[in-house]
């Protein structure tokens, strides 16, 4: 979707279950496409700490319904099109012209100032354009958030694996932002920071616009500490009288480059670039898993967060996340394996509160199904 707000397309290498992929915080009027130079991975917000949500976002001229927030679609200020409804029925002309036009008549799209667009409207009377679209049939995920904290300014809650917090792809009500919008009946909820689907613990939601850049510096600042951990088939020759990762004795502050390109799933990794990603890697336990495996068990503290660096180091170090089908290697698309997420928690989130200077400690209720049971 152009220009989406919270845009995050489905996987591309995954084949959709509709006509077109769902998309945003909104998303698109009846199946309107994703533009191909919108695309990007919607697992990239799995960061070191959890993507950080930067920016100022434009006002929405219409309010979060049903937990689900409008879509912005920005449309060109000049070209062959006499009105923005007709550049909109043109760029999306695989769809019904006159259900598009009809939308425009009834009044369902709308400009910045919230005013009506109507099939009239001259191109470039506006630069954007907001709408509802209709949500799809989704089906439940049976995996829920868990609500540690909340006051009038935060919401701190357990994500489950395979939860996106945003939507996004094919979830757009079964996400974390959307449950909790409606669940708090609080519209105004927004996250300061972001974790993967596929990776579980805390996420912490900004609950009023007034207080949220004061969260949302903590992580701009790096006054946030972080603590991950994660579980990885045992290394061979792993002695646990000298513990060591790729000939490196534990712990290790292990740092490399690591770029995000726009259209790659996975990140790059320059090794003859100034570092601009770190972490602290400690081991926690080794032994065998409830499944059997033997497993090693680590304790990760990033003072970064870029994208994948947790999962991009570990996989440096020859120890890569059990359940991780994008490192080392890049696996075929496959449905999700409730029996074995990807193993990778976030276990603490601590800072001093920036409203109150209290010391705050979250720490997560979740564990990892992998982690040793034993210490064989």
């Amino acid at each position: 979707m152009p220009e989406g707000i919270n845009h995050e397309p489905q996987d591309p290498r995954a084949p959709l279950s509709r006509k077109h992929p769902v998309s945003d915080v909104g998303g698109t009027p009846r199946n309107l496409p994703p533009h191909p130079t919108s695309r990007r991975d919607p697992r990239r917000d799995e960061t070191a700490g959890g993507g950080m949500m930067t920016g100022v976002p434009m006002p929405s001229p219409l309010p979060v319904k049903n937990g689900v927030g409008p879509t912005r679609l920005r449309v060109p200020t000049s070209g062959p099109w006499a009105t923005i409804a007709a550049y909109v029925v043109a760029r999306f002309d695989h769809l019904d012209a006159d259900d598009l036009y009809r939308r425009f008549d009834a009044g369902e799209i709308v400009g910045s100032d919230g005013s009506a667009i109507g099939r009239g409207t001259a191109l470039g009377a506006h630069r954007f354009v907001w709408y509802y679209r209709d949500l799809p049939v989704e089906e439940p995920m049976p995996f829920h958030e868990e609500i540690l904290h909340v006051d009038d300014d935060l919401v701190v809650i357990d994500k489950p694996h395979f939860l996106p917090t945003t939507p996004g792809g094919r979830y757009l009500r079964e996400s974390a932002l959307v449950r909790l919008r409606t669940r708090l009946d609080n519209p105004d909820l927004t996250p300061i920071h972001r974790l993967d689907r596929a990776t579980a613990g805390l996420v912490m939601f900004s609950a009023r616009p007034a207080t949220r850049g004061a969260y949302q510096s903590l992580f701009e600042k790096r006054r946030v500490v972080k603590v991950y951990e994660a579980v990885s088939a045992r290394p061979p020759g792993w002695d646990p009288d000298a513990p060591a990762l790729a000939g490196r004795a534990l712990p290790i502050v292990y740092r490399n480059h690591i770029e995000a390109r726009r259209g790659e799933l996975r990140v790059v990794v320059d090794n003859f670039r100034e570092p601009n990603a770190e972490t602290v890697v400690d081991v926690s336990g080794t032994g065998v898993s409830a499944s059997g495996r033997a497993v090693l068990h680590t304790v990760l503290r990033p003072h970064t967060g870029r994208m994948h660096q947790l999962r991009v180091h570990l996989a440096a170090l020859g120890a890569g996340i059990l359940g991780d089908r994008w490192y080392p290697d890049l696996l075929p698309e496959a449905p999700d394996d409730h029996s074995l997420p990807l193993q990778l928690l976030a276990r603490e989130l601590e800072f001093s509160d920036p409203l109150s200077g209290t010391p705050r400690r979250f720490v997560t209720r979740r564990t990892l199904c992998e982690a040793p049971v034993s210490g064989r």
